[in-house]
């Protein structure tokens, strides 16, 4: 099942960029909501869903408050849900850091040719990806011509609403606001390269404009009671490609954050996507080309879908 209770940016057909609350997959703009009682977002509605993240432990109260009154207006027929073919779901924000977690399930690290060392000896590997690598639903992913072996990988994102540094595992999940996804979109052919002594590079790989198809929206962290049971799936043109759930996780997301908050003070609106199971292109080789459909989907959250065209030069 996919019935979430979320909050989403959307662009109306006056095109201009809204809130609203996500009620069993049907949109209800927030203004709307104000207008019928129910108090949320009147301080942070109009500066968008950063700003809401920026001072999360306030609004957070406020925000689950309101989902519990509007879920009851909204299920008792008192609200009127957005008519989806005059409004188009953005994502939910640009985030301006994405820490990305790699080979973080076993098989795939088995289907890439990764050999791993024990747990016990190792510690998460994590890469950046940037704001401008970031569009929403039904945006397009864009396939530079550098690049032949274009691929796809589901994650799970978790959204970080409270500031910290050095956060135990213990508490980790107390720093999270809420969940989305992000497919992580590879160059797999410029991932690597053989005029430098490095052999990874990751940055001209995975930070192409376009290359973090990020939402469709945000699940607030009350409402998923444990993100290590979660089942994701990705298809293309239809076809299943990936199917797992994030219990499979070698290095969990209260592990992810441990480790990341010792290296940076985690921020408000930072994104952690916590990796990709087995089922990429790469491992099947084939990869993605202009017309294919990218759907994405993690149960308790939501569904995002992407289509690829080729970049224009």
């Amino acid at each position: 099942m996919n019935r979430a209770t979320a909050i989403a940016r959307y662009q109306a057909a006056d095109n201009k960029q809204k809130l609203a609350l996500v009620i069993d997959e049907q949109l209800y703009d927030l203004a709307a909501m104000r207008a019928a009682g129910i108090n949320i977002g009147e301080e942070w509605s109009d500066h968008g869903i950063g700003a809401m993240l920026s001072e999360w432990q306030r609004y957070a109260p406020e925000l689950k408050s309101g989902f519990s009154e509007a879920e009851r207006l909204a299920r008792g027929g008192k609200l009127n849900a957005l008519e989806n073919s005059a409004i188009r779901v953005l994502s939910p924000f640009r985030p301006e850091r994405i820490f990305c977690a790699a080979s973080n399930y076993i098989e795939h690290a088995n289907e890439m040719g990764t050999v791993l060392a024990a747990k016990a000896d190792s510690k998460p590997y994590m890469f950046l990806k940037l704001r401008n690598t970031v569009i929403g639903p039904g945006d397009e992913i864009r396939l530079p011509p550098e690049t032949s072996q274009l691929d796809w990988e589901i994650e799970l994102a978790a959204v970080i609403g409270t500031a910290g540094r050095r956060i135990s595992a213990a508490r980790a999940l107390d720093h999270v606001a809420g969940y989305s996804i992000v497919n992580d979109i590879s160059a797999r052919d410029l991932n690597v390269r053989g005029d430098y002594p490095f052999k990874f590079d990751w940055f001209q790989g995975k930070c192409h404009d376009t290359f973090a198809p990020f939402g469709p929206w945000i699940v607030p962290a009350w409402s998923i009671a444990e993100p290590q049971a979660l089942d994701m799936r990705l298809t293309v043109n239809g076809e299943e490609m990936q199917k797992d759930s994030t219990r499979n996780m070698i290095w969990t997301l209260r592990e992810q954050i441990d480790y990341l908050s010792t290296v940076v003070t985690l921020e408000p609106g930072d994104v952690i996507a916590t990796g990709t199971p087995t089922g990429v292109g790469m491992g099947r080789g084939i990869y993605l080309k202009p017309g294919d459909v990218v759907i994405a989907s993690i149960d308790g959250i939501g569904t995002l879908i992407n289509t690829v065209v080729a970049e224009k030069i």
